[in-house]
């Protein structure tokens, strides 16, 4: 029908959006902390500077299609995030071990780095409460409205100027 438009309703609720939100700063911080971390002790890494690297790319790809309302990549987040909170975990005791006399020190102090590794495991089980709380938010839900009516979704619901009724 010429007069109809879709909506996503579910977008609309201040709660869908403060989710949205939190999970585009969580992957924004997750990828900072990732790159800080791995500037910082680049040449103690021991070769996963790639895997790194491709996180931030990743998280930061991510954020940019939830920005856009892309609910799809939300589980991939979380399980993304699940992986990288059990890696943080592992390493940041190591980082704290390096923090001797013995050791060559990295870019950054290894205590540093260890605090830091150590905050990347809560934000990234925050990305995961978030992330699941975004897909049962149900963004992707569509209906199909006339144009008078899309006015009740907000202001960007009807789609442009309503055209004129056609007799």
């Amino acid at each position: 029908m010429a007069g109809t438009v879709l909506v996503h309703p579910n977008r609309e609720k201040v709660e869908s959006k403060a989710t949205k939100a939190a999970v585009v700063l969580l992957l924004l911080v997750s990828a900072g902390l990732i790159l800080v971390i791995t500037l910082g002790g680049w040449s103690k890494l021991q070769g996963a500077q790639v895997v790194s690297f491709g996180y931030v790319i990743v998280y930061l790809v991510m954020a940019f299609y939830v920005s856009r309302w892309n609910r799809g990549v939300l589980p991939v987040a979380a399980a993304l995030a699940v992986l990288f909170a059990v890696i943080a975990a592992v390493a940041a005791p190591a980082w704290f071990e390096r923090d001797k006399a013995g050791f060559a020190d990295p870019a950054l102090e290894p205590s540093i780095l260890g605090l830091l590794t150590i905050i990347l495991v809560p934000v990234q089980l925050l990305l995961v409460a978030f992330a699941m709380r975004g897909f049962q938010q149900q963004w992707n839900t569509e209906v199909e409205v006339s144009r008078d009516e899309a006015g009740r979704y907000g202001p960007d619901a009807r789609g442009g100027e309503p055209q004129p009724a056609q007799s």
